[in-house]
């Protein structure tokens, strides 16, 4: 079966890997901040902090920000619910902005309407995360533009994004908003088995993201209340986590980082493939603006609802292992004692039903993409 996607794990990273194994730290050394330092210099943000997945990242990021009971935080449907449940962790309030079936984004207008609303009830969230969604990033510059002269906090969810770029910069500059979340689980661009960073251009906030990072202590003489503390001395300064990243994780994140460039062009170079294939047919596929350049992190076509499901199966039936990407957070059992029900975001819900994701990553060969094109192509023949 062709996966929808794998990892590349190259000689280089093995022998990282071992070597730190070999060290004298493997949890909390020196590759860690290295890994930090290196992410933050290829986004152009001045601080990284590495956690354990993007989930823990996106939990600190709300965190940092005094997310809590009482609170609104805003996202799309057309997410892991990772994107909505880091708002729920901290007891806060979750609400949806609907997307552009076109792009899978979240939609710049629905923003708008939703803010206005808001505005009109005195409900506006505290923080918005916008999720750039299969690598693409979001308008971020229409977002900010509506949302920062409200007061209203930005995290972009860039799980799917490192590598991309917005504007002519890297994704997770953070440009128009106060932190962005990467994930390095298996499947995405890079990886360290489990792990996650976040971007940010504020010294406060990044500091704060490392206490609450390992179980709010700090050993920084500056930060504690001690005036003259001695050598061994640690405070605990709020209530944190054990979501820490290992020496072991940063060693492979490190050598993948420096393949990023090269797997992010084949990811493109991939996707064009497929985009020629499916123009001017009946396979349709997901827009990118002129300002974005997309890192790939899945190539998602639309097709007639009502075929999806057969050509699903006939495809994993053809070794082509398609998966759908993702299926509205706002339909989850859990969220409907939120109050949440089908029909609340028809575009996220008409792009859901519509879609499909193909195969996409490094070592897709060439013959394996032309399998998936044409035995794809000769099943649309049949659509009505």
């Amino acid at each position: 079966m062709i996966p929808y996607g794998r990892q590349r794990i190259s000689a280089a990273d093995i022998d990282a890997v071992v070597e730190a194994l070999q060290s004298p730290l493997i949890t909390q050394g020196p590759r860690v901040a290295a890994f930090e330092q290196a992410i933050a210099d290829y986004c152009h943000a001045p601080y990284g902090v590495a956690l354990s997945s993007a989930t823990a990242a996106l939990h600190v990021a709300c965190l940092t920000l005094n997310v809590g009971p009482g609170d609104l935080v805003w996202t799309v449907p057309n997410t892991f619910v990772a994107s909505a449940n880091c708002a729920r962790y901290c007891g806060a309030e979750v609400d949806f902005v609907d997307i552009d079936p076109t792009t899978g984004n979240l939609c710049v207008q629905a923003l708008a309407a939703k803010l206005a609303h808001a505005q009109h009830t005195g409900r506006l969230p505290k923080v918005i995360i916008p999720v750039h969604f299969a690598g693409a990033s979001c308008d971020m510059q229409a977002i900010a533009a509506l949302t920062k002269p409200l007061g209203i906090f930005i995290i972009e969810d860039a799980s799917h994004a490192i590598g991309g770029r917005y504007q002519n910069l890297p994704v997770g500059a953070c440009t128009y908003s106060d932190f962005t979340v990467f994930s390095f689980h298996p499947v995405k661009i890079i990886t360290t088995g489990e792990g996650g960073v976040l971007t940010t251009r504020n010294q406060a906030l990044a500091e704060r993201a490392q206490e609450l990072r390992s179980h709010g202590i700090t050993r920084d003489p500056k930060r504690m209340e001690a005036k003259h503390p001695e050598p061994w001395y640690y405070e605990q300064r709020e209530l944190g986590f054990n979501y820490r990243m290992t020496d072991i994780q940063a060693a492979l994140g490190l050598s993948q980082l420096s393949q990023l460039d090269t797997f992010v062009a084949t990811r493109n170079e991939l996707a064009s493939q497929y985009r020629k294939a499916f123009s001017n047919t009946k396979v349709a596929f997901l827009q990118l603006s002129e300002q974005v350049y997309s890192s790939y992190h899945l190539f998602v076509i639309q097709v007639p609802a009502a075929q999806r499901l057969q050509l699903f199966n006939d495809l994993r039936a053809a070794n082509i292992g398609v998966h759908v990407h993702y299926i509205p957070v706002h339909w989850q059992p859990d969220f409907r004692p939120l109050g949440f029900a089908r029909g609340q975001f028809p575009q996220s819900e008409l792009y859901y039903n519509q879609a499909i994701t193909l195969p996409l990553y490094v070592d897709l060969s060439a013959s394996e993409q032309e399998h998936i094109i044409q035995t794809l192509l000769a099943l649309a023949k049949h659509w009505e």
